[in-house]
């Protein structure tokens, strides 16, 4: 959505409006490493031999597979909105600015809490291998694990 379309403050974004606008985000994007998932999408920024820097979008209320990575570890910095992150055993919520690193097997997720916002999340992959396949799914909304 273009910041002209903006909404008044009698009207409210519905779940179409934020996967809209998410998706019109990720496919104007002039990169070609880029997805639209079924909890927003992704596109890669930049991707060197050993590290690959990505914006996460994840719609509001929802969150990506609790999962783990053989072969690389993530960086998670929130950019905008507010996020529940499982790490390990442990939940807790991320604020914009607060940063986060998840270890190679580390069981891993990440939730919009927010239901009237995005979370945006820069992630950055670091590893011997940065494959999409290098993920094991334990649980997943969407049918995935």
């Amino acid at each position: 959505m273009k910041k002209s379309e903006g909404f008044s403050s009698t009207q409210e974004k519905n779940s179409y409006d934020f996967e809209r606008e998410v998706k019109e985000a990720i496919l104007s994007h002039p990169s070609r490493d880029k997805d639209i998932r079924p909890w927003g999408g992704f596109i890669t920024l930049w991707e060197d031999r050993n590290f690959k820097v990505k914006i996460l979008f994840v719609l509001p209320g929802k969150r990506l597979s609790l999962q783990r990575h053989k072969f690389r570890k993530e960086k998670w910095m929130i950019a905008d909105g507010s996020a529940l992150i499982t790490k390990g055993d442990k939940k807790f919520i991320m604020e914009k600015g607060n940063t986060v690193m998840v270890e190679q097997n580390e069981l891993h997720r990440v939730e919009n809490i927010s239901k009237d916002k995005v979370l945006k999340i820069v992630e950055i992959w670091m590893g011997e291998k940065l494959l999409e396949d290098d993920i094991e799914r334990l649980e997943d909304d969407f049918g995935r694990a």
